[in-house]
Formats: structure tokens, C-alpha cells, sequence
């Protein structure tokens, strides 16, 4: 029988019952979240209080893997990690549960494990919230503390996006236990130093993948890296309304631009300079740009810099960007529009063909990092990536200007040497109809074969072609021998280099010899030296040796006098110890009865105040939970067009509201719901809106 739980049925796990949640807001349905490897039911304890809700993940068939087992307990001392709760977790086995198993096969290796309240930041981006500065700061912060956290530890959650990082930082219920602005789930993927590698592998998710990598699955340390950077970019960014409104759809990138150079790119780039810094700004450009995950910035870089920063100057930034907006609608909407297009082809330089590109300042930026990397790599013999760059880099540089010549020349030659061409240096032979003696030949044909032509005419003709000849013939034997004499030019050349090169070579053969000679010299001496020390050594053992022998004697001689004399301060100190023992047990129990007594009170104390402020912590989120059912039964109740039932559940509301509304007023929406109720009991006709 497949696991369909309806809301409110029971499910008895490890001997304790748990009810299917419902989903608050499809009222009727099961509370699920499907994921790529399985669905996530809640469960509520026997109660319905939120607090100690847990999370089924029932796994589909593919990823029903016994081996979860070894690695969930692997994974609970993580748990204690900030972001790190879901790693708390239990596996249902057939050996403990199953009778459950037996009746729901679906339940086979799913995990239990915490559920963690509030949105994901999919949820943020999808529903185009913008944050406040402080909230933007506040949860870049807590990932990038949670992901330094698991790279000192070897750690990696190898599938980091939207879906996976939760905020219970914006849950309405307050939960009671430490939990993290930022948690993250789905980390059956986790890597780790004693973690077995999954038969499937994930290749990260589109709007976080790094393009060089996407195509191979994600498995190691490195792998949070890139996806990390864009999701803290990101936090950091959606203060701004700009890139709210830029926004890809469910991520900011659409994963055909990771990694390219692009509007949206741009745009985070001088959201995050303008107001957070050039620092935070270096590091989202190191990522973006990286060749691999290992080369980009660490989430401890990112914790260090996100630590410097002063929220004052993302909140005069943002007015001052506001200010330019409202004075310049026009002009900034036509910045906007002149930014570049993402560029991912290769250039080919061979075909002429020659891109028009804006000569930005950043333009100008990109243009120096990638001429600077291009060189770098050409110095560590490194040409195929040389290469690749150089055609990156060719898109950027201005037409016609001194870097596109050098750029271009750079290509041809990396690209002649990577792919190195039929030698074309050998002369072709000309055909025979195109020959010196064949055109001559036909030329008197032609003349011999006109029978007006006188034939003096002829021998005239003749005579000046051999005429031409022989000055051809002169001019070539000129050539050649000019041509023989720049060879023998060049041989002596080359032979008085290689007559230098011997020379050299000798010198250094003999300087070579001449210091072997040295080094054997000062060898020989070192080891006459070393023996010299070797004996004094000796010498000066023996001696130490027979220092040692008399001190033996002496001290053997003090051992037996001092043995006389602790033997009788021994019978002197047993006396007076036996009575200080019985001294000294009387008082330690008075002292131990006083101390017993001090606690015990004390503890009193303190249970009674933890309890006094326990009990009202969870009596208020209680209530929360209860006024947000009553005003949902309030909205079904007007939508069914219950009017009397619906008073009665706005009243119901408001009075429990007026219990403790300092407190009510500044949780969640809890405060828009009591204004939305007020209206409703002082007009009925009042729709109330879905909250």
C-alpha cells in the first residue's frame, strides 16, 4: 500500500505518535513539498502545537538507498552546526519499523528529522520580496557563517540553490529552540571525508551551476563554492529594487548566462560595489570568473568581508540611487539598455568577423583581467587555455585598436602552434605551360607560322628574345650568387656561434672540474674535521662516564641516610595524621550538608523561573497558531457565506488578541490580521483579504 496520508491521520514512529499536518493554504490536503529525490510530509505531535513538528521524507524508489543508515549517523554530530538542524536525523529501518514498513512500502529508508519553519529563499525570489538592508546583511551573513563552518569541517551540501536554503529568519511562528536565520535542507547529497559517494550524482541546479562544471556531477569539498557566492550575491543584492525587477524568474541568473558577460551580471555587480563595497564586489567577480570551484573565494573570505560591513552605507547608497532614479528615469533606463549581451562563441578570427562592444569602464576592466590571465597562462606553458582566453578576450577589445592587433597576432600563433600546418615553404613547380621555354617556343611558332612577316623580322625577333634570355639568365646567376654568399654569410655566422658555444662550453666544463675539485677538498677536510670531533667526543664521554660513576656512589650514600630519616618522620606524621583524618571527615560532611542545602534551594529557584518563562513562551506561540486558525476559519466561513459563524470567529479572534496584543502586534502578519477582523466586525460587507 503507497504512503497517501490525509490530514490528521496517525502515524506511530519509534513509539511515538505523530498527525499528518494540513496544508495551510489548501485546507483538505496533506502539508507536502515535493523535491528531486523524494516528498516532505509534516508531522505534528499528538497535541497540533507546531513545536516538536517533524519532517518525513519519503524517498522515490531510485533513491532508496540502504547505505542512508550509515550515513545519517554520520551526519548527527553536524546537527549541532549553525543551518545544520535537518542533519539530526533517523532512518526508518525494516529491523525497527517494520510493521509500518510492511504496510507502507513507500516508508523503506525514508528519513525523520526536524522541520524547519519559514520560507525558502525560492519563495523570496520567486514572490519578488524586496528585503531591507539589514535583512539582507543579516542572511548573508548566517550562510556564509554556516558554510565556513562546514568547510572547517571537510564539508560540502554539493546541491546548494533556492529550494535548499531555508529562512526561518521570516516564519511567523516563533520557534522555540537555537535556530539559524539560514538552514539547509536536502543534504542527502552531503559531502564529507567519511561520507560514501552516491550512485547518482547531482550536477547542481540551473540559475547556481558553474557552466565548466555543470556537465559533471558535483561531489567534492569545492562544491558549495560557486553556488554559494551567487546565492550570498544575491541576498546581498535583493535590498535593490533594481535587481528585484531584473530577476530571472525562480533565481536572479537564467542558467544559460552563468558565467557570461551579461546585463543582469552588470547590474548585481554595481548593485553589490555601490552599497556593500569593492571588497564583496572583488569576490562575486572572482567566482563568476574562476576556471574551477577551487579557485573561488572560500565562505570564510566571504564571512570575513560580509563582517567589515556597515549597513549606514548600503542605506545611503540606496537613497542616493533612489534620488538619481527619480531625477533621471530616462537616462538610466537607456544605461540599462546599452549593456552588453551575454557572449559565450568563440571568435574566429579567420573569417573576419569583428564584434562591436561598448567601452565601459568595466569593459575596460574585464579587457586588462583576461589580457593579464591570457599572459599568465601563455608563461606556464600552458597554450590551449591561453587560447581560450584570448578568444574571450577578443569579444571586449575596441575595432582596429593596438590590443586587437596583439591579440590577434597572439591567436594566430597559439593556434599555429597547437595545430601546426603542412610546411608551404617548398617552392611549387609551375607548370609546363606557364614555363619561361614554353612561352619563348610558342611565341616563335607563332611568328614562324605568320607568312607576311619577313623572315629578317624574324631573326630580329629571335635574336632579341635571346638577348632577354641571356639578361634573365644573368640576373639569376646574380640572385644565386647573392644568395650563395648571404648562405656562406650565414654559415660563418653559425659557425663562429658554434665555435663560441665550445668555447663555452669547455670554460664551463673546467670550471665544473675545478670546483668537483673544491668540493672534494673541502669534503675531505669536512670528514677530517668530523673524526677530530668524533674523538674529542669520545674522550669526553669517558670522562662524563667516570664523573657519573662517583656521583652514584655519593647519591646512593645520601639515599640511605635520607631513608633513615623519612622512615622516622613517618611514624611522627602517622600520629597526627589518623587525627586530622577524623577531624577532617566530621567537618566535610557538616560543610557537604550546608552546600546540599545552598543547591537544592537554588535549583528550586531557578526550575520555577525556567518553568514560569517556558510556560509563557509557548503558551503565546500557542496562541499565535490559534489566532491564525481563527481568522483563517473567519475568511472560509465569509467566502461560504456564513456571516454569524464568521462574527463569531472575528470575536473569538479579537479577544484573544486583546489578551496580550503588545506582544501579537509585532509577530508576523499577525497585526494586519486583527486590523482586517475590526473592519469585518464593524462592516460585514468588508471582503477580508487571504493572509
Amino acid at each position: 500500500m503507497s504512503f497517501q496520508p490525509n490530514p490528521g491521520d496517525e502515524v506511530v514512529i519509534n513509539d511515538i505518535a505523530y498527525t499528518i499536518g494540513q496544508h495551510p493554504a489548501a485546507p483538505g490536503l496533506a502539508y507536502a513539498q515535493a523535491g528531486r529525490q523524494g516528498i516532505v510530509y509534516q508531522l505534528l505531535p499528538r497535541n497540533g502545537s507546531l513545536h516538536g513538528a517533524k519532517a518525513l521524507k519519503v524517498f522515490f524508489p531510485k533513491f532508496r538507498i540502504p547505505a542512508m543508515v550509515y550515513q545519517s549517523e554520520h551526519m548527527e554530530s553536524y546537527s549541532e552546526l549553525p543551518g545544520l538542524q535537518v542533519c539530526k536525523r533517523d532512518v526508518l529501518t525494516p529491523e525497527r519499523n517494520g510493521a509500518l514498513i510492511g504496510k507502507h512500502p513507500d516508508l523503506l529508508y525514508a528519513v525523520l528529522m526536524p522541520w524547519v519553519q519559514g520560507q525558502t529563499w525560492f519563495d523570496v525570489i520567486s514572490d519578488q520580496r524586496q528585503l531591507t538592508a539589514e535583512e539582507s546583511l543579516k542572511l548573508a551573513r548566517a550562510l556564509a557563517g554556516t558554510g565556513s563552518a562546514m568547510e572547517q569541517r571537510g564539508l560540502a551540501h554539493c546541491d546548494m540553490s533556492a529550494p535548499n536554503v531555508m529562512i526561518p529568519f521570516f516564519s511567523e511562528v516563533e520557534n522555540l529552540g537555537k535556530t539559524s536565520a539560514v538552514e539547509l535542507v536536502d543534504v542527502e547529497q552531503m559531502y564529507g571525508s567519511k561520507m560514501d559517494r552516491p550512485d547518482a550524482l547531482l550536477a547542481g541546479s540551473p540559475g547556481y551551476a558553474a557552466h565548466r562544471t555543470v556537465h559533471s556531477g558535483l561531489w567534492s569539498s569545492y562544491a558549495d563554492r560557486f553556488a554559494g557566492a551567487v546565492i550570498i550575491a544575491e541576498m546581498l543584492s535583493w535590498s535593490d529594487p533594481v535587481i528585484v525587477e531584473k530577476a530571472w524568474g525562480e533565481s536572479y541568473f537564467d542558467q544559460h548566462e552563468m558565467q557570461t558577460v551579461s546585463e543582469r551580471y552588470y547590474a548585481m555587480r554595481e548593485s553589490l560595489e555601490k552599497r556593500w563595497g569593492s571588497r564583496l564586489s572583488d569576490l562575486f567577480i572572482r567566482a563568476w570568473e574562476s576556471h574551477d570551484l577551487s579557485s573561488c573565494p572560500t565562505f570564510g573570505e566571504w564571512y570575513v568581508a560580509l563582517a567589515a560591513v556597515d549597513v549606514d552605507q548600503a542605506k545611503a547608497a540606496a537613497a542616493a540611487s533612489s534620488e538619481e532614479e527619480a531625477g533621471n528615469p530616462s537616462e538610466a533606463d537607456g544605461n540599462l539598455k546599452e549593456s552588453s549581451e551575454p557572449v559565450s562563441e568563440p571568435v574566429n578570427t579567420q573569417e573576419g568577423d569583428i564584434p562591436q562592444t561598448p567601452h565601459s569602464p568595466d569593459q575596460e576592466a574585464i579587457v586588462n583581467r583576461l589580457f593579464l590571465q591570457a599572459r599568465s597562462l601563455e608563461d606556464e606553458d600552458k597554450p590551449a587555455a591561453a587560447l581560450e582566453v584570448y578568444r574571450s578576450l577578443y569579444h571586449f577589445i575596441p575595432h582596429n585598436s593596438a590590443m586587437q592587433m596583439e591579440v590577434e597576432a597572439a591567436i594566430k600563433e597559439l593556434d599555429a602552434k597547437l595545430n601546426p600546418k603542412e610546411d608551404t615553404d617548398k617552392p611549387v613547380p609551375v607548370p609546363f605551360y606557364r614555363s619561361k621555354k614554353f612561352m619563348i617556343s610558342s611565341a616563335v611558332l607563332i611568328v614562324l607560322l605568320a607568312g607576311g612577316v619577313p623572315t629578317v623580322k624574324i631573326l630580329a625577333d629571335q635574336a632579341e628574345v635571346k638577348q632577354k634570355e641571356q639578361q634573365e639568365a644573368t640576373r639569376l646567376a646574380e640572385v644565386k650568387a647573392a644568395e650563395e654568399a648571404e648562405a656562406a654569410k650565414a654559415a660563418a655566422i653559425k659557425q663562429q656561434e658554434e665555435q663560441e658555444k665550445q668555447k663555452a662550453a669547455e670554460a664551463a666544463k673546467l670550471d665544473a672540474e675545478e670546483k668537483k675539485k673544491l668540493a672534494e677538498a673541502k669534503q675531505k677536510e669536512a670528514e677530517a674535521k668530523k673524526k677530530e670531533e668524533e674523538r674529542k667526543a669520545l674522550q669526553a664521554k669517558y670522562d662524563k662516564q667516570a664523573k657519573y660513576e662517583a656521583y652514584l656512589v655519593k647519591q646512593e650514600q645520601q639515599k640511605k641516610e635520607a631513608a633513615k630519616r623519612a622512615q622516622q618522620e613517618k611514624y611522627d606524621k602517622q600520629a597526627k595524621y589518623e587525627a586530622y583524618l577524623v577531624w577532617k571527615k566530621e567537618n566535610d560532611a557538616k560543610l557537604a550538608r550546608q552546600e546540599a542545602e545552598r543547591k537544592a534551594a537554588a535549583e528550586a529557584k531557578r526550575q520555577q523561573e525556567i518553568a514560569q518563562k517556558a510556560a509563557l513562551k509557548k503558551k503565546r506561540a500557542e496562541n499565535v497558531v490559534t489566532l491564525i486558525a481563527h481568522y483563517n476559519k473567519t475568511y472560509n466561513a465569509q467566502k461560504g457565506r456564513k456571516i454569524e459563524n464568521a462574527e463569531a470567529y472575528a470575536r473569538d479572534f479579537k479577544n484573544l488578541y486583546n489578551t496580550d496584543a503588545a506582544y501579537f502586534k509585532g509577530v508576523g502578519k499577525v497585526a494586519a490580521r486583527m486590523s482586517a477582523i475590526n473592519k469585518f466586525l464593524s462592516n460585514t460587507s468588508y471582503t477580508l483579504p487571504n493572509l
